[in-house]
């Protein structure tokens, strides 16, 4: 699996097909011998970052806020507009629910965007995606300060876990450390924080690292993974390169 980051919560995650198909919903595509591809939160180009090209098969949207919804930029795979004519559009999904789509199951879990229960900035979905043997975690623009009982029980154990640190409109950085703690992640990718040009008022990637006593890091350009890869004695924190 290929894991790449777009800044602020846009992540683009390209995988092959499962052996094993899963007994869940099912949204399963006859063509299953072409990468799958994933785009999640893709953000609008009024937050002051530039939208690369993108192409799915499948569009997850954490909430409506348009730095996440800008379903618009992002196009069919290949694979679907051979099936038809014209423009192809991705799967969309946009809350919570169980799907599988292309042997790929995700699931979206209710959560808020603030520590008042939604009063403040409304819901927001948490989604989990299981694919290559691999289990990932994408908490959208969580709010709360920790997860509750039921939230956890859905995310179960986590290989890979996407989650923000920027504060103000997110937990903070160190309201993430709780939330790591409950999940207990292997990896841990932070999103959601201040970058050069983004219009958005964010803590920088600094105040993260700080709190788990880190100095600096080296990003990388993506991350390539596969479940051999993941070892069950240590968790990594890994910085990608918008």
């Amino acid at each position: 699996m290929n894991i790449i980051w777009h800044g602020q919560s846009l992540f683009e995650l390209i995988t092959a097909p499962a052996k094993n198909s899963f007994t869940r919903r099912s949204f399963a595509s006859q063509n299953l011998a072409g990468q799958i591809k994933i785009v999640i939160d893709p953000f609008s180009e009024e937050i002051g970052l530039k939208v690369p090209k993108l192409e799915a098969d499948i569009v997850l949207v954490s909430h409506s806020h348009h730095d996440h919804n800008n379903v618009k930029a992002v196009s069919g795979s290949p694979s679907q507009i051979s099936e038809k004519l014209g423009r192809a559009s991705p799967f969309l999904i946009s809350g919570p629910g169980e799907y599988e789509i292309k042997n790929v199951f995700i699931q979206g879990i209710a959560s808020f965007h603030d520590d008042k229960k939604g009063e403040a900035r409304g819901e927001n979905t948490i989604y989990t995606i299981e694919a290559e043997d691999l289990k990932l975690c994408h908490l959208g623009d969580l709010g709360q300060k920790e997860l509750s009982a039921e939230q956890l029980e859905k995310i179960a154990e986590v290989d890979i876990l996407m989650i923000p640190v920027g504060g103000i409109f997110t937990i903070s950085a160190k309201e993430a450390l709780k939330i790591m703690s409950q999940i207990e992640p292997r990896i841990t990718i932070p999103m959601h924080y201040a970058l050069p040009k983004l219009k958005i008022k964010l803590d920088g990637l600094d105040k993260f690292l700080k709190s788990l006593g880190i100095k600096s890091i080296t990003p990388e350009n993506k991350l390539s993974i596969k479940k051999k890869d993941i070892s069950p004695e240590e968790a990594k924190i890994i910085v990608l390169k918008p």
